[in-house]
């Protein structure tokens, strides 16, 4: 079971990279470049707040799950 969690860590950090790319590029540049008030302000709170929390969270828990710290025997 500890090598699954160690696994799945990996996954969790590749998560993390896809979903800064994704929010970074798919999401938050295109709606700055529109022009519109609205959309500006939607990707700037996608640049800024959203894309950081995210991608910074699922990094740092694929990160411990690597370490070995939520395996059972630190439980």
């Amino acid at each position: 079971m500890n090598n699954l969690k160690k696994l799945l860590g990996i996954l969790w950090i590749v998560l993390a990279l896809f979903t800064a790319y994704f929010s970074i590029f798919e999401l938050a540049l295109p709606k700055i470049s529109t022009g519109h008030q609205e959309d500006l302000v939607f990707g700037i709170i996608i640049l800024c707040i959203l894309t950081p929390i995210i991608s910074i969270g699922l990094g740092l828990f694929g990160y411990y799950s690597l370490l070995g710290e939520y395996d059972q025997d630190k439980m």
